[in-house]
This record gives structure tokens, sequence and C-alpha cells, in this order.
């Protein structure tokens, strides 16, 4: 079945990187030498006490790099928007999505695959036939190759995966926890907001213990818009940290 899943692992982060954020903090109000500050280690008081003055310059020292594969090109869309952050995506124009396969995989959304297996083959159907429009276009414009690919992947779906390679600060990782994990945020950056939420934690807890959407840590930031589901939201962060 060419339906694909989510799947998103740390390829890399700073190291040590409490250790770090600690050291930034107090080299603005110390004139200890470095050495002096890295032998001081981490201090989760401090780092709470610059989460709690918003002086968040010291937090981007740290950084983590993400391999995301089993994501569509919507997700693609949205993420890329999250400017303070570096990307390698792979490229439709220089792989074609079905190289070495029947046809390209994508991604289901949930709530088609909730209406049951006529939807679900519905679904699989329309993929089928874009699959061979995309064929058809690739036949007609040389036979494959970059210049055939860069326009016969006009027809493409949303739906289509890709995969992608993302490094961000820490600082712009809580910026992006704050809107997508958000429940108003789309099902599918939520996901994959949550699930890097968690390796977050996993590495540098203190660091992240209120990173998520606006309500663990306050009110909810959307307004009238609310989800009205913050009590859930909280005991999943709850549990999580």
């Amino acid at each position: 079945m060419p339906i694909t899943r989510l799947k998103v692992k740390l390829l890399a982060a700073t190291p040590e990187p409490e250790t770090i954020v600690s050291m930034g903090a107090r080299l603005c109000y110390s004139d200890a030498g470095i050495d002096q500050l890295r032998e001081a280690g981490a201090k989760p008081s401090l780092i709470r006490h610059l989460m709690d003055m918003g002086h968040l310059s010291p937090v981007e020292h740290a950084s983590f790099t993400f391999g995301i594969e089993g994501v569509s090109r919507v997700l693609l869309a949205q993420i890329s928007r999250h400017r303070i952050a570096s990307f390698s995506v792979q490229s439709q124009r220089y792989v074609r999505p079905s190289e070495g396969k029947d046809e390209f995989t994508y991604i289901l959304p949930p709530a088609i695959e909730a209406l049951g297996e006529d939807a679900i083959g519905e679904f699989m159907a329309q993929m089928t036939t874009m699959q061979g429009w995309y064929a058809g276009w690739i036949k007609r414009l040389g036979g494959g190759g970059e210049s055939s690919n860069e326009d016969a992947r006009f027809v493409l779906p949303g739906a289509c995966d890709t995969k992608m390679i993302m490094t961000m600060n820490a600082r712009e990782l809580m910026h992006f926890f704050t809107l997508r994990c958000c429940n108003r945020a789309q099902w599918e950056i939520r996901a994959l907001a949550w699930e890097m939420l968690a390796i977050c934690m996993k590495e540098a807890p203190v660091l992240f213990e209120n990173a998520g959407p606006s309500c663990v840590s306050g009110a909810c930031a959307e307004g009238n818009m609310s989800c009205g589901k913050a009590p859930q939201v909280m005991r999943r962060h709850k549990q999580m940290v």
C-alpha cells in the first residue's frame, strides 16, 4: 500500500544544551572566563529565571536537527513559514516520487480514514489516477530526468509525501510548539510538533518543561477561537513532563 506515516527522529543536537544556555546567561552578567562558566554547568533555576524574564537570547545557542519522513507537501507549505529554521527537502525535480515504485507514496488524512473502507478505497483510486497523469506527462515530456520531472510534478497532489532535514534553535522551537501543538493547528503539523516536543523534553527537560501550546503555561492565545479543551491539553503535557 502506498500510504505512508509520520516518522521523526533527532539527528543531532547541541551537546549539553542546558549547560550552554546557562553559560550564555551567566556571561551577560559575570566577569568570569569561559572555562569558569563551563565548570559551573547547567543551572535549572537560572534557566527558569530566563524564561520568566523573557530573556531568551541565550536559549538560541542550543539547536536541534530532525530527520522527518512520511509527511505531505501540504505540511511542507506550512512548516516552511517558520523562517528561523534551516531546511533540506527532497526535490520533486531531481527525484521522481514514484522512482522504483508502481505509485508515489502519500498521506491518508485521518478524517478520510475514519469514514471507512469505501472512502479509503475512493481516495486511493484518486491517487492512482493522479499517478497515471504524472506518468503520462513524464513520458510526453521526454521520458524522465530533470527536464521531465519539473513540469510533470504540477499534477501531483498535496498528499504526495516528502522528507526533510530541519534545524531550529531552541527559542524558535518554543515558538513553533506554541503555534503548532495547539489544537487549532492543522492535524498533520500538530502531530509532528508533539513528537518533536517529546524529543526535546528528553534532551533538555528544564529548557522545554513549559514548551507547548499557550494554554499549558497561561491563558489560551486563541481567544474566542479557543478549542475549549485546555484541561485535556494540560493533562497530556503534564504526562510528557
